[in-house]
């Protein structure tokens, strides 16, 4: 497989899992936190991949990988932070502290985000959007990889 098909791949991978959270949040499933620094690495890629076909730079390719790994790990963390293998950042998880008063219980249901990070929206054979999107990001950085080894 060619250089240049290799960044079309990768690039439009990324734009179709992008694609793809765009139209599950016209859905109704609102993104969280995570979900949102999920996006980021994505549309850097495809924006690598448009200049990747225009100018050939041996190393944009290795930058595609590190903007596809990078998602991938947020993908990983935010699928740890679903299944409660680690804490998720403090603006986008539910502590469960009922030792304080009930203002202070208020305060912390008033403070609550309104979609939290480590609850799954949605699940396909028994994973979240956040591990698919790690196991289609890191996909999507050997195909970066690829194509960085071809020119």
């Amino acid at each position: 497989m060619t250089r240049t098909r290799l960044i079309l791949l990768a690039a439009g991978g990324s734009l179709a899992l992008l694609a793809g959270a765009f139209v599950f949040q016209a859905l109704g499933y609102a993104p969280c936190k995570l979900c949102i620094w999920q996006r980021w690495p994505h549309g850097i890629a495809i924006a690598i991949g448009g200049i990747a076909l225009v100018k050939s730079l041996g190393w944009l390719p290795w930058v595609g990988a590190l903007a596809a790994l990078t998602t991938a790990g947020i993908g990983v963390f935010h699928a740890g932070v679903e299944l409660r293998w680690w804490p998720g950042p403090d603006t986008c998880t539910s502590s469960g502290d009922l030792a304080g008063s009930a203002e202070d219980l208020l305060n912390q249901i008033m403070a609550a985000p309104l979609v939290r990070c480590d609850e799954v929206a949605w699940m396909f054979a028994g994973l979240s959007m956040a591990a698919w999107n790690a196991i289609l990001s890191f996909a999507l950085a050997a195909l970066w990889i690829a194509a960085a080894r071809r020119t």
